[in-house]
């Protein structure tokens, strides 16, 4: 859970002294915890300072003062996997966030583009001595008592147990296991309504995977994965899960090389078969920010009409004068169905030079997909798609009171099919404005697309849009109050022409914490569609009431309720107690109507419906 709604400090650990990677510990006036990794100086998809995947066992305490407020916090050296060492030599940083001010301060600063993701720019820490063993072991065994029912099933009472293993082999390398896996403890998904033809990205949330993840990123373009963890366990078509028996994960560096190697199985489950899942990834440090990686995924299936997949990658980020980026890729599949795929048609090659600055972005970015690129275990939006995109980012800090900084952006892609035909074409004008409190505005002077739909798009119940091309512009407006008050609120307005009719997308997020102790946040989209189809005039409506309630710092209670008026049981829950009864050990008590986990694909699935009652139970302990 984000802490940008409180005052916080963030410790920053290199123990390795790599000036890529780091450790990361973060604390509020409230005691809460949160921690992670940084990777190759490379901040998390949600654009938070760090990964918050990786789980250390560390304690602190916090106390509120009349002068501000102090922080105690232990850190093991085993949390760390720092073995014996005669002399310490860690990179070392520092960085307070004041809230009521939207201010961020580091001990040892770079470039505020950057922040505390900048390892290589750490200050030092040296003259600590004699450091015994901190070898990291924990075993981490699970007990699980469900209630299970499926819509249109009987329900199920089954008994689980398993076991997750963190053994540091050395310093520098990890291995993770785990047996008989469950999730029951991970977040829901709050349910997409998706509007377009193309699939909807969802976040990772499960711990295994989570832990570690940035050894594994083989970014290809916007949101497009070479490797997708959600393909593993989840279908990706229904959400429902898919049992896995066990998997490992060895990751580590070994000078200036970096490497992931990962191997999962699952069991057959409905529809979806036993597969087993194998990923190797290495990168060669070349200067700092820079390197040169080699990415390998196999999937075998017991689908005799999908035995296997396979795909392969190489990747390299190349850092000039700081301020120049430049990534280039180049992938390929393969699969029963398409075992060489001829020229270029099971084949991804990209690239694209970036230029960031405090007062200036730009990117320029060539991709061609061939129309057979298929990585069953990785997450593609297109494919026959042969792209140009340039963007272009000019930031001021203006004189004006209470103004931080203003932007000005526009973007243009152009995205013809392999043979040249129209598919995909958009062009955009936006203006944003930060304000000195956290309050935000990003409007969409103009938003105009070109779309090629070659299969029917499902949008609604009975609602299809037909083949064809369309043109169409939308316009934006949205604001965000100031973060530095109890009550915060944004609103999103989209309206404008949408496949030959006309779309309006309303929504509104409001967050209300009274106390210390308690938050709600409730929200709402409404979408009103009038399309020139039979039965084309509709709304939908997504709505959430999320509630967190602290007891004290080790027993909470989260509530989600989900309408989703597409649906036709429309209202899901999920309500869950946690008891954090000693260092990374908990005690669940969970209810969930609905899904857990969403569905990734386009045009809407329906989706299977479960009612589950869980009461999980883990135990840390070091061997």
């Amino acid at each position: 859970m984000s802490q940008d709604l409180d005052d916080h400090f963030e410790i920053l650990i290199d123990s390795n002294h790599d000036r890529r990677s780091a450790y990361v510990f973060q604390i509020n006036p409230l005691g809460t915890q949160i921690d992670g990794l940084i990777v190759e100086e490379r901040s998390s998809h949600e654009g938070t300072d760090f990964d918050p995947g990786w789980d250390g066992v560390w304690t602190s305490e916090a106390r509120i003062t009349s002068n501000g407020w102090t922080a105690t916090i232990e850190i093991p050296f085993s949390t760390l996997n720092f073995t014996q060492s005669k002399q310490v030599l860690w990179g070392l940083n520092f960085k307070r966030f004041i809230r009521r001010k939207n201010e961020q301060d580091l001990w040892s600063a770079y470039w505020r583009r950057f922040g505390i993701t900048k390892v290589s720019q750490a200050g030092e820490l040296s003259g600590i001595t004699e450091i015994g063993s901190g070898r990291l072991f924990i075993v981490k065994p699970y007990g699980l008592a469900t209630y299970d029912k499926l819509s249109g099933q009987n329900p199920k009472f089954p008994l689980a147990g398993g076991v997750d293993v963190k053994y540091g082999i050395t310093s520098n390398l990890l291995l993770n296991l785990t047996g008989n896996t469950d999730f029951a403890d991970t977040d829901v998904d709050l349910e997409p309504f998706n509007i377009t033809p193309f699939k909807v990205f969802i976040p990772e949330k499960r711990q295994f995977f989570l832990e570690h993840t940035g050894f594994f990123n083989f970014d290809i373009g916007d949101q497009d994965q070479l490797f997708f963890t959600r393909q593993i366990g989840i279908d990706p078509i229904t959400g429902q899960q898919v049992p896995i028996n066990g998997g490992a994960k060895l990751t580590g560096t070994f000078g200036r090389l970096e490497a992931g190697v990962m191997d999962v199985d699952t069991r057959s489950s409905g529809p979806n078969p036993y597969a087993n899942y194998g990923v190797v990834r290495v990168k060669e440090s070349l200067w700092s920010g820079s390197y040169l990686g080699v990415m390998g995924i196999d999937k075998r299936s017991g689908d005799p009409q999908d035995s296997f997949n396979q795909t392969g990658g190489v990747d390299t980020r190349l850092v000039f004068f700081k301020d120049w980026f430049v990534d280039a890729h180049a992938a390929g599949t393969q699969s029963p169905q398409n075992p060489s795929g001829g020229p270029g048609s099971s084949t991804d090659f990209g690239g694209s030079l970036t230029y960031r600055s405090n007062w200036l972005d730009g990117i320029v970015e060539r991709r061609k997909i061939g129309p057979n690129f298929n990585p069953e275990v990785g997450f593609i939006q297109r494919v026959d798609s042969d792209e140009t995109y340039a963007d272009l980012a000019f930031k001021t800090r203006p004189k004006v009171n209470g103004v931080r900084e203003l932007q000005f952006e526009g973007f243009v892609l152009h995205a013809p099919d392999t043979h040249g035909a129209v598919s995909t074409q958009e062009w955009q004008g936006t203006f944003r404005a930060e304000f000195n409190n956290g309050g935000y505005t990003d409007d969409d002077i103009a938003d105009v697309f070109t779309q090629r739909i070659t299969t029917p798009l499902h949008i609604y119940k009975s609602v299809f849009i037909p083949n064809g091309v369309y043109n169409f512009a939308r316009h934006q407006l949205t604001y965000g109050s100031g973060q530095d008050r109890r009550f915060t609120y944004n609103f999103f307005e989209r309206f404008g022409g949408y496949y030959g009719g006309r779309l309006n997308e309303f929504r509104v997020r409001a967050n209300y914490r009274p106390t210390a102790k308690f938050s709600v946040a409730a929200s709402e989209m409404w979408d009103r569609f009038r399309l020139p189809l039979p039965n084309g005039n509709f709304s939908v409506v997504l709505a959430s009431l999320q509630g967190n309630y602290s007891f004290n710092r080790f027993l909470t209670f989260t509530t989600l309720i989900q309408m989703d008026t597409s649906n036709n049981q429309a209202v899901s829950a999920n309500l869950r107690l946690r008891y954090n009864y000693r260092p990374d050990s908990d005690f669940y008590v969970i209810y969930t109507v609905g899904t857990q986990f969403a569905s990734i694909a386009p045009a809407n699935p329906p989706q299977i419906r479960e009612t589950r009652f869980a009461i999980k139970y883990t135990y840390s302990w070091r061997p």
